[in-house]
């Protein structure tokens, strides 16, 4: 029964078994009528889960992928870049857009802690004659377990022209973020989070704003081109071979978040949030982040004086076969990540739950058995009332 596993990491997720059959069909032409139809139909489909009339773009690419294009596509050498860091995928827009010859500087923040707006703020007064050109920030900080405040952070830039770029790989349908509405220049997302599918997909909304930049750029791009991208959709394909399987899978996965509703999904998601962090305190240990900086995808919990995480994540991957996530850069061995994004239900966080509870008996972990569970039937029961 070892292959009966419970996958409750931060990415990749889950996989509904409609989008399992879907993914294994037969291969298809991509370059078809009727491939073309699907293209341009998951296409709207990802615009309304963004919430955007921007055009956007399905690249065959991991998130990291969509991240490059929105450095390489808006970012001249030279070019003065700010960043919001606070956790380890902010440093990674630091790799990024030090690596294309940008001028970047960092605003950084404890990690576990939100973004600071008003740090944004005053930077982005100071520069009176306009010469940063772009912000780019993570909506929701996977390492860390930290949902950043993307609407204030939007709001602390004013009318200042610099584009805003959002990395939302992790946040994306799971907490609300209305591109058009929080005038979001650049938004980056990719399936193997709250879409449902297996890594090999990412996606990319353009505004108008954004693409008056992109036409200033002659930093050199081939396969991640936006401009190719935007050429090629003119007649609802893609430049380069995509990943087929995936976008057909991805349109049965847009079709159940369809019937969920967004709403609801971020309800759920929020619920789920709510479940574990609670459990979580009940068992005696310590999360990372405070209830109002606190993602609904994943839940960052402190390593204590006599845990060693490593084995802790072992333990439940080998033993009780539900695989959890450790830290990641400055908090690798600080930490234990929950993930319970995507097609996550309450059956699948009381057993990781339950396993976690039976792995921290085995390191001798002081607390009286079924705490945590209890905790979650609790919040069952009320939430059906």
């Amino acid at each position: 029964m070892g292959e009966k596993q419970i996958l409750m990491i931060p990415g990749p997720t889950n996989i509904p078994p409609r989008v399992l059959q879907i993914l294994g069909e037969p291969a298809v032409g991509h370059r078809t009528p009727g491939f073309s139809k699907v293209v341009k139909d998951v296409t709207e489909g990802l615009q309304r889960v963004y919430q955007t009339k921007n055009d956007l773009f399905i690249l065959t690419s991991s998130g990291t992928g969509a991240m490059e294009a929105a450095v390489a596509n808006f970012v001249n050498a030279g070019d003065k870049v700010l960043v919001m860091e606070n956790g380890n995928f902010g440093e990674r827009w630091v790799k990024l857009t030090t690596r294309y010859g940008a001028n970047v500087e960092v605003i950084s923040g404890p990690w576990g802690e939100q973004a600071n707006p008003q740090a944004l703020r005053e930077r982005i007064e100071k520069d009176v004659h306009k010469e940063i050109k772009a912000v780019y920030v993570t909506h929701n900080e996977t390492s860390t377990g930290v949902r950043n405040d993307i609407k204030a952070l939007r709001d602390a830039m004013g009318d200042h022209p610099a584009i805003f770029i959002v990395d939302a790989i992790s946040g994306m349908a799971v907490s609300p973020l209305p591109v058009d509405e929080w005038k979001l220049d650049v938004v980056v997302s990719g399936s193997q989070k709250a879409f449902m599918l297996p890594p090999g997909l990412a996606f990319i909304s353009v505004s108008p704003k954004a693409w008056a930049v992109c036409e200033q750029v002659t930093t050199p791009s081939f396969y991640f081109n936006l401009k190719a991208a935007r050429k090629s959709y003119e007649k609802f394909t893609t430049p380069y071979t995509p990943a087929a399987s995936l976008i057909l899978g991805l349109q049965e996965s847009l079709k159940i978040i369809e019937e969920e509703g967004l709403e609801n999904i971020y309800r759920r998601h929020d619920f789920y949030k709510k479940v574990v962090r609670t459990a979580v305190k009940a068992l005696g240990l310590e999360l990372l982040t405070n209830d109002e900086a606190a993602s609904s995808a994943v839940t960052a919990i402190k390593k204590s004086a006599n845990l060693d995480v490593q084995q802790l994540t072992k333990i439940m991957r080998d033993k009780h076969n539900v695989v959890i996530a450790g830290g990641q850069g400055k908090l690798k061995g600080e930490i234990f990540r929950i993930g319970h994004l995507g097609y996550v239900d309450v059956n699948d966080i009381i057993v990781t739950i339950a396993a976690l509870e039976r792995t921290l008996k085995e390191l001798g972990w002081e607390f009286t058995l079924g705490q945590g569970v209890a905790t979650v039937q609790e919040l069952l029961v009320e939430g059906e009332r």
